[in-house]
């Protein structure tokens, strides 16, 4: 295992397409839910928490070696809004090129010919965690972190937050994204036993409202 390369997946300049997707930021932005670091603090705690940790369980899964296409359909049941769903499958495209092109891998190339219009975004994270030799808390940490981190990203665009404060916000959640990356993984491990019902499938119902409602505006900085 090369810990470089967690550095490297984890890189937001990894060519990912990350981006150019605000985690639902811009939604809540524009509903008045996010006007500065103390309430963008608290939309990535819920995000962490629910879309996060699902991420993050998909992720470590994949790592371990569950059937990815049992995982997406996972991802797929766990995402009710269809405008996630096309952004998580963008995503994932995206990653999947990234990813093979890093870290060549055989099973990165038959999961993107069975998913030619992309498989679930965490899912690919997790075979590209496992094409680089990381193991499932590694790639557990990358969903889990880029869940927060992009909102928090998107947001200093959006409201000229203070790099210092957004970045402030990433470190007072590190403690909780510790324990989201725990609780995925040990949800990942009984995967072998017990399937993906195994997986969390925790909701954030308004997040996924939010998307839809994205999903129609005219100008959008971002597409997520």
């Amino acid at each position: 295992m090369s810990r470089a390369a967690l550095l490297v997946l984890a890189d937001g300049r990894f060519p990912a397409g990350g981006h150019a997707h605000s985690g639902g930021a811009e939604a809540a932005v524009g509903a008045g839910r996010i006007t500065g670091a103390a309430s963008l603090e608290d939309f990535c705690r819920g995000r962490l928490h629910t879309a996060g940790r699902v991420a993050a369980a998909l992720s470590a899964a994949a790592v371990l070696g569950a059937d990815p296409v049992e995982l997406d359909t996972a991802a797929d049941a766990r995402t009710p809004s269809p405008a996630l769903r096309v952004a998580a499958r963008k995503l994932g495209r995206q990653l999947m090129r990234a990813a093979r092109a890093t870290w060549p891998s055989a099973e990165l190339d038959a999961l993107a010919r069975e998913f030619p219009k992309g498989a679930h975004q965490p899912v690919v994270l997790g075979l590209a965690a496992r094409a680089a030799g990381l193991g499932a808390s590694d790639a557990a940490y990358c969903a889990a972190y880029e869940s927060v981190s992009g909102p928090a990203s998107a947001t200093v665009r959006l409201l000229s937050l203070d790099p210092f404060d957004a970045t402030g916000v990433l470190a007072r959640l590190a403690g909780e994204v510790d324990l989201v990356v725990d609780a995925a993984v040990e949800a990942a491990r009984r995967v072998t036993d017990h399937g993906v019902d195994a997986l969390p499938a925790a909701s954030a119902p308004l997040l996924e409202i939010s998307a839809e409602v994205h999903a129609g505006w005219p100008v959008r900085l971002f597409a997520s």
